[in-house]
């Protein structure tokens, strides 16, 4: 029963990063994208001009940075785990065995 329940416990992990990093992550990106649009303005067909909100443009930076910083998060777990070390963030640089 033991296993059974380690098992669980391990798929629920599992999908929880999943859905985070498979369909959160490219959702976040798709919102800084729009806002990033939505920041530029854009011109009519009638040939009018609609001026940019800037407040796009700083939702899409940070929309982008959070992804930007993810990923870097998740390449240096990888390489840590594969130097058999850990992450940690107390010390720089964060690598420890």
């Amino acid at each position: 029963m033991e296993m059974l329940t380690a098992l669980w416990d391990a798929a629920w992990k599992i999908l929880i990063a999943g859905l985070v990093l498979g369909a959160a992550l490219p959702a976040l990106f798709a919102v800084g994208i729009r806002a990033y649009a939505a920041g530029d303005g854009h011109e009519h067909a009638d040939g009018s001009v609609t001026k940019g909100n800037p407040i796009g443009k700083v939702v899409a930076y940070v929309a982008f940075a959070f992804v930007v910083v993810v990923i870097i998060f998740g390449i240096a777990t990888i390489i840590a785990q594969g130097q058999g070390e850990t992450l940690d963030f107390h010390y720089f640089p964060p690598f420890h065995k």
